[in-house]
């Protein structure tokens, strides 16, 4: 029997079309012998539409913005009687994979709907979602863990907006010249800018606000950007590292989705005390938020070899330029087989899930 693999991809977020091209990708990279890829989109306006069962690749996301045409859902039905078995494309689902970036689905919104409609899914539960979307919570958590880090700051908007002058003030005292704004909750470099004085800062706090209420404020560390790729549930495992050498000032979201302009070297070029260490921190920081499924950790590696964990991210890009699947393609996992353990890994929490008890 297939497995009936439900695509959840959109989404009402600034990173949409970031998800549009990892739901592409992950497509075409499906062994159609195996699944049965039932489409579901989630246009600009937060409308569900959903799709007959695919039968072939498709060829680009235009493809993928599916149109109304009296298709639209409602969410919880996904798991409900509410379409017949024999109606083509609308199966009950055995797995959805949620392939959304940002708020609205990588922050844990999907992942509660889908934890009350009690459907397995691909990735992070909840409270992990939850953290790694927000940077504050997670470098909170990071803190508690015990993992070394960047100092940083942070300001809600109308904290912020009372006094500006104290604001900048502080980010000055603690963090200095150069820093990072960015806000809160977003991700794949999004509003995010690096500030070399008062003036690059108050601009940056006022573009970060346009995105989220909440910003985060980070110390520029001077240097290599070190990524690992994660997967497991109680048991993670770590791929090779690799490593950003962007040709801009940092890794931005034109570097990252559109250009292609940086270099990812695989693996990256540490020794083997280094990697020990980056990995053992990986393996805290998921298990800091309770992970499951997949991150991918950034890090910093300093001249003098001090590993500081940047982040993690709960829901990284499938896309031809993206680190995460290509760590594991140089550790000895292709495409293909790293998306069947992802669904594999979200079949065996669900089913650890199924044992826990509601009465007593």
């Amino acid at each position: 029997m297939k497995i009936k693999l439900g695509l959840v991809y959109g989404g009402k977020s600034a990173e949409h079309n970031v998800s549009l091209q990892t739901a592409l990708a992950v497509i075409n990279a499906l062994d159609m012998n195996k699944f049965d890829i039932h489409p579901i989109y989630i246009n600009e306006n937060g409308e569900w539409v959903r799709g007959n069962a695919l039968e072939a690749p498709v060829k680009g996301v235009s493809t993928l913005k599916l149109q109304d045409g009296g298709n639209t859902v409602s969410p919880v039905s996904l798991n409900s009687e509410l379409f017949p078995a024999n109606v083509k494309g609308q199966e009950k689902l055995d797995v959805i994979f949620p392939l959304l970036h940002g708020p609205n689905g990588e922050d844990g919104t999907v992942q509660g709907l889908l934890e009350l409609l009690n459907i397995p899914y691909v990735g992070n539960g909840v409270l992990a979602s939850a953290a790694g979307m927000d940077k504050v919570v997670m470098k909170n958590l990071f803190a508690q863990a015990g993992l070394a880090q960047a100092n940083y700051v942070s300001f809600i908007k109308s904290d912020y907006e009372k006094s500006p002058e104290l604001a900048h003030k502080q980010v000055e005292e603690v963090l200095g010249y150069p820093c990072f704004v960015k806000p809160a909750n977003l991700g794949s470099s999004v509003g995010i800018n690096k500030c070399k004085d008062q003036q690059s800062l108050e601009n940056a706090i006022k573009e970060a606000f346009e995105f989220d209420r909440k910003i985060i404020i980070e110390e520029g560390i001077v240097g290599r950007e070190i990524e690992v790729a994660v997967i497991g549930n109680d048991e993670p495992t770590c791929s090779v590292v690799g490593e950003i050498a962007p040709k801009k000032e940092f890794y931005d979201y034109k570097a990252k989705y559109e250009d292609g302009d940086t270099d990812l070297i695989i693996p990256g070029n540490i020794t083997e005390k280094e990697y020990e260490t980056i990995k053992d921190m990986a393996i805290k920081s998921f298990k800091a938020i309770d992970g499951s499924g997949l991150v991918r950790a950034d890090f910093f590696l300093t001249a003098d070899g001090e590993a500081l964990i940047n982040e993690v991210n709960t829901m990284p890009g499938f896309t031809p330029y993206s680190m995460f699947p290509l760590l594991w393609k140089h550790t000895g996992v292709e495409y293909p087989q790293l998306i069947e353990k992802l669904v594999d890994l979200a079949l065996e929490r669900f089913a650890q899930k199924q044992q826990i008890k509601h009465t007593f």
